[in-house]
């Protein structure tokens, strides 16, 4: 939907402040060679979204999905042939790839990559010559791309975000003790009835020492609970919320409340089939059926286990010119702003929407699926055969 169509659906909004900042330039020239329009100021910014009703009717009907790595050559011949080196950063997540341009991928790799993402939960790209309107065009390919009504974005091409920090602290001033928002671990868009899948970015403005990004595998920190907590979170339902908060039409008095649905607490990746944790500290408020406190004591366990285990995550080294594209569905990621904003960050980020969150108790934890268990794993789910089945090898 374009930026014209969100606002005339929506009869109640804010004017958004104007922007006063200077382009960094290696950001400026790239979108100049995409032949973006940048005479009317950069970035585009939407009119904002004030009354709570309207934010839900924005994406309320149920879309049809499918999903580009379900239908991917299992192999990545395609993908792999056509790549001069594929390199895993950890054991368990994150792959970069060299030697292909994003651009240029054809139906089949584009699946293949899908899949590989699916996989890997983050691929990296460097060196990437794309456009703002070539990484849309991508994302469309992954699924609906969202266009988001509270988030600025490159003016003519709607769902292409702009991701700036220097932009950010106009509105939300950071500093060493109190850095920016994306620096903390959160998933992207869960309030969506089908949140986000594939998210790509791509920085061409990075600084010289800092910046990194890092991301944790859900399909690890599932993993890294006991057989018998499993089947005390498996089938379970949380709330969770939007990163930013409205109006109540019917009682604005009330103050702000956010966007709020109901998804499960251990979802399956439809390319994949392997089970994953998907919560996040920031967004994930409460588990349904539980009162309070023991809502709070499961959630901060559940979100230790997936924050505090090294050998599940990676952290990535920006270069200028490098795409990441990562699954939201089985990762949290998290901004180190360790550079203090003492230099320009620039990037583009396009979200592709992907299916409603589903569980289904048959489905087996990747390392079941690819044959890594120990010994005591084994015996461990030898205990729980009785409930999930026999997926051991």
């Amino acid at each position: 939907m374009a930026p014209a169509a969100i606002e005339a659906s929506i009869v109640d909004t804010v004017e958004p402040k104007k922007d006063t900042l200077a382009l960094p330039e290696p950001a400026r020239q790239r979108l100049i060679r995409s032949g973006v329009d940048l005479t009317n100021g950069y970035p585009y910014r939407p009119l904002v979204p004030l009354y709570l009703q309207d934010v839900y009717q924005l994406r309320s009907a149920e879309r049809i999905h499918e999903d580009a790595g379900a239908r991917a050559d299992k192999s990545k011949k395609n993908l792999f042939s056509a790549a001069s080196k594929v390199t895993d950063l950890t054991a368990h997540i994150g792959t970069e790839i060299e030697g292909l341009q994003l651009k240029d991928l054809t139906p089949e790799q584009r699946d293949e990559l899908a899949l590989l993402i699916a996989e890997r939960s983050v691929v990296f790209l460097r060196n990437q010559d794309i456009s703002p309107q070539q990484q849309r065009e991508l994302g469309e390919w992954f699924g609906e791309v969202e266009v988001h009504p509270q988030v600025p974005q490159v003016p003519g091409v709607p769902g292409v975000t702009v991701i700036w920090p220097d932009l950010q602290a106009q509105d939300l001033p950071a500093n060493f003790r109190n850095p920016g928002g994306a620096s903390r671990w959160h998933t992207d868009l869960v309030h969506e009835r089908q949140p986000a899948g594939i998210t790509h970015l791509h920085n061409d403005t990075v600084p010289p020492v800092g910046g990194d990004t890092l991301w944790a595998s859900g399909y690890g920190a599932y993993e890294k609970l006991s057989p018998e907590f499993r089947k005390f979170i498996d089938g379970k339902q949380a709330v969770y919320r939007s990163a930013h908060a409205y109006l109540d039409r019917e009682n604005p008095s009330a103050g702000p409340k956010f966007v709020e649905r109901v998804h499960p607490l251990v979802r399956v990746h439809p390319a994949t089939g392997w089970k994953a944790l998907w919560v996040n500290r920031a967004l994930t408020t409460r588990i349904v059926g539980l009162d309070k406190a023991e809502s709070d004591l499961i959630l901060n366990y559940l979100h230790d286990v997936y924050e505090k285990n090294a050998d599940i995550q990676a952290r990535f080294r920006w270069t200028a010119g490098t795409s990441a594209l990562w699954d939201n569905r089985i990762t949290i990621h998290s901004a180190s702003w360790d550079y203090e904003g003492k230099y320009s960050r620039h990037g583009t980020r396009v979200t592709s929407l992907a299916e409603k969150p589903y569980f289904d108790s048959k489905a087996p934890t990747r390392r079941q699926a690819l044959g890594l268990l120990d010994e005591d794993e084994k015996e461990a789910l030898g205990l729980a055969r009785d409930r999930v089945g026999d997926h051991s090898p």
